[in-house]
């Protein structure tokens, strides 16, 4: 099945970004690697302004298993970027981010793409059960919630 733009409706949290010059390619638009620092910055932005998240000190840090993007417009320098997140799946060590990238007021995603995070403990690696403070602030961004 081809993937298809989704409408912001669909999306349960949105944080605003905006392009930098240097995110322009030599083809004239936002270069598809810094799409996914657009990923990490909405999930994470969201995670330390819900108290679920301190880069520094928190006991576990979600590691990327899988990720994905798909692409079908352009954003450009200097267009603000509106992500969208949700979480399609809300495991006992794992989640799946879904984010959407909306360029400036743009009804439908120019992008679209997902990660998996596994949360480990800090010092070991070893994955484990999500903190009740994380776990809550996931089940508000719930797909479909």
């Amino acid at each position: 099945m081809k993937p298809t733009p989704d409408a912001r409706a669909d999306y349960r949290h949105f944080q605003i970004i905006p392009t930098r010059w240097m995110d322009n390619d030599v083809y004239g638009h936002v270069n598809n690697v810094v799409y996914y620092s657009y990923f990490d910055t909405v999930v994470n932005q969201y995670l330390i302004e819900q108290g679920a998240l301190d880069i520094g000190t928190s006991t576990v840090v979600g590691l990327v298993v899988e990720t994905q993007c798909n692409y079908f417009s352009s954003i450009t320098f200097p267009d603000v970027v509106h992500a969208g997140i949700r979480v399609a799946k809300l495991g006992t060590s794992s989640v799946r981010y879904e984010i959407g990238l909306f360029g400036n007021d743009d009804p439908l995603t120019a992008a679209r793409g997902h990660f998996v995070h596994v949360y480990v403990d800090r010092e070991s690696r070893r994955p484990v059960p999500l903190p009740a403070e994380l776990r809550t602030a996931l089940e508000r961004i719930v797909a479909g919630s």
